[in-house]
C-alpha cells in the first residue's frame, strides 16, 4: 500500500514512467517547462538539438517541440517557434547556423507549444512576416475564452507574471497574413507551398519545399500514433488527418521535419509511414461509423474495436501519446451526440448518490475497497470502478482514499499512453481536495 502523500504528483515533477513517456514523445522534455508552458522564464534547460536535414535546411528541437528552418538568399523561413520559454534557446540555435534576417514565420497551428517563442526574435529586432491558416486567430481567441479551463486540464501553474495561460490579445503574436486552402510563398526566388489540413486542430498548415524535397509537417507527423482522440480537448479530425497524410505521401518527400519526435528521412520509409498512418486512422473511423450506423452504443463500438497488427506494430506509429480507443471516441463524438446511449445516463442521478447506493447494496464501502484490491492484480479496469465507487460513496473514508489512489496508480503504471497516465493520476487530486474539505 502506498502513502497518498508520496504519490500525489509534485508541482514540477512527473512519476518515472510518465516522464519517460513524455521524453519519448516530446524529445527535450522538461516537467518544469511543461507546468509553465506560457512562461518566458521556463525553457527546457537543455541544449537544443540542431540537425541539418537537407542543404540550408535544419531541424531544431529547443524543447518539447520541433521547429523547421529554411535559409534562402533573401532571408530565413521559420516554421513554428516553440513554447514561450523556448524563445531564447531557439534564437541562439538559429543564429548558430545562419546570420540571415528572419524573413517569414509560419505557424503550423496555434497550440501553446508551437506558436509562442517568437517574442525573443522580436525583442532582438527581427521583423518577420507571420503567416497562418485563417482559422488560427479563432484558435487564439478560444484560448482567451477558456484560459482557466486550459490551465486546469493542462496542469499549468502561474509563471513569474502570475499567468498560467494566455488570456489577453497582447499575449499572442498574431498573423499578418492568413490563407484558406493553399498559399505559395516566394522567398529568395524559391517556392514554399503552404497547405491547409485538419488533424489535431482545424487550423493546421504543412509546408512543402519542392526544390528541397522537404516537408515541415507540424503535428500532422510526429513519429507516433496521431493525437486524434485527446479526452479533454476540442474536436480532433481523424479523417482529414488521413487525407493530409496521403497528400504528403503523393509528393514523395525525402525528408519530413516532424512537429514532435525524430526527423523522418528517406522517401520509401516516409511513404510507408504516411500510408500506414492514413490506413490506421481510416480503420478506426470506418469502425466507428459502422457501429453508429448499426445503432450500437458508444461503449459497444469502442469495446469491439480491433486494429490490425500490421498497423499497430508500425515502428513509427506506437500508441505512446494517444490510444486507438480515444480516437474512436472522438469520431463518435463528431458524428453522434454527447449521450452514450445508456438510458440511465440520459438524466443520471448524481455520481455520489449512485456510489452510495452501490456501497449500501454491497454491504458498505469496505466491501468495495476489499474487492477492488482483490481485482487489482487481475482486472485493473474493473478494480478502478470499484475503487471509485468506494471513494465517491464516502470521500472522507481514508481506506477508500488510499485504495482509489493505489488502483489508479497501478493503472497509470501499466499504461503506455501518456494521456492515459496523466488522466488516471488526475484522480489523486480528488483525494487531495477531499482531505482539504475534511479539515475545514
Amino acid at each position: 500500500m502506498t502513502d497518498w502523500r508520496v504519490l500525489v504528483v509534485e508541482k514540477t515533477a512527473f512519476p518515472d514512467n510518465q516522464q519517460k513517456t513524455a521524453e519519448s514523445a516530446f524529445g527535450l522534455f522538461s516537467a518544469g517547462q511543461a507546468r509553465h508552458i506560457f512562461s518566458r522564464e521556463h525553457g527546457s534547460g537543455l541544449e537544443p538539438v540542431v540537425i541539418e536535414a537537407a542543404p540550408r535546411t535544419w531541424y531544431i528541437q529547443p524543447g518539447m517541440v520541433n521547429v523547421a528552418l529554411f535559409e534562402t538568399d533573401e532571408g530565413l523561413l521559420l516554421v513554428d517557434c516553440g513554447c514561450a520559454g523556448d524563445g531564447p534557446a531557439l534564437l541562439k540555435a538559429v543564429r548558430s547556423v545562419s546570420s540571415k534576417p528572419l524573413h517569414t514565420v509560419v505557424y503550423t497551428h496555434g497550440h501553446s507549444d508551437h506558436a509562442f517563442g517568437l517574442w525573443a526574435f522580436l525583442e532582438a529586432g527581427e521583423r518577420p512576416r507571420v503567416v497562418a491558416h485563417e482559422n488560427l486567430p479563432g484558435h487564439f481567441r478560444r484560448y482567451m475564452k477558456t484560459a482557466g479551463l486550459n490551465a486546469h486540464i493542462n496542469g499549468q501553474l502561474p509563471g513569474p507574471d502570475g499567468k498560467a495561460w494566455a488570456s489577453e490579445e497582447s499575449d499572442f503574436v498574431w498573423p499578418d497574413e492568413v490563407y484558406r486552402d493553399a498559399l505559395t510563398l516566394i522567398i529568395g526566388g524559391e517556392r514554399f507551398e503552404l497547405r491547409h489540413g485538419k488533424g489535431e486542430t482545424d487550423d493546421a498548415t504543412w509546408v512543402w519545399a519542392p526544390e528541397r524535397g522537404v516537408i515541415a509537417a507540424g503535428d500532422l507527423v510526429t513519429g507516433y500514433l496521431p493525437n486524434a482522440g485527446n479526452p479533454k480537448k476540442v474536436q480532433r479530425y481523424a479523417e482529414e488527418w488521413a487525407d493530409a497524410a496521403d497528400e504528403m505521401a503523393a509528393l514523395r518527400p525525402e525528408v519530413i521535419i516532424t512537429g514532435h519526435g525524430d526527423l523522418a528521412r528517406g522517401a520509401d520509409g516516409i511513404q510507408d509511414e504516411l500510408r500506414t498512418m492514413a490506413a490506421y486512422l481510416r480503420h478506426i473511423v470506418d469502425h466507428a461509423l459502422e457501429g453508429l450506423n448499426a445503432g450500437l452504443t458508444h461503449d459497444e463500438i469502442v469495446e469491439s474495436l480491433d486494429v490490425p497488427a500490421e498497423l499497430t506494430a508500425h515502428p513509427r506509429l506506437p500508441a505512446i501519446y494517444d490510444k486507438p480507443e480515444f480516437v474512436c471516441r472522438n469520431v463518435i463524438r463528431r458524428y453522434g451526440g454527447w449521450w452514450n446511449g445508456h438510458p440511465a445516463e440520459l438524466l443520471p442521478a448524481p455520481k455520489g448518490d449512485q456510489a452510495a447506493e452501490i456501497a449500501r447494496l454491497a454491504g458498505g464501502g469496505a466491501v468495495l475497497t476489499a474487492r477492488a484490491r482483490e481485482l487489482q492484480d487481475t482486472d485493473l479496469r474493473l478494480a478502478c470502478h470499484l475503487a471509485e465507487w468506494a471513494f465517491l460513496a464516502n470521500r472522507a473514508d481514508t481506506d477508500a482514499q488510499r485504495c482509489f489512489i493505489d488502483v489508479l496508480e497501478a493503472r497509470a503504471k501499466a499504461e503506455p499512453s501518456l494521456m492515459a497516465q496523466v488522466n488516471f493520476r488526475a484522480g489523486q487530486m480528488w483525494v487531495v481536495q477531499a482531505r482539504k474539505e475534511a479539515r475545514r
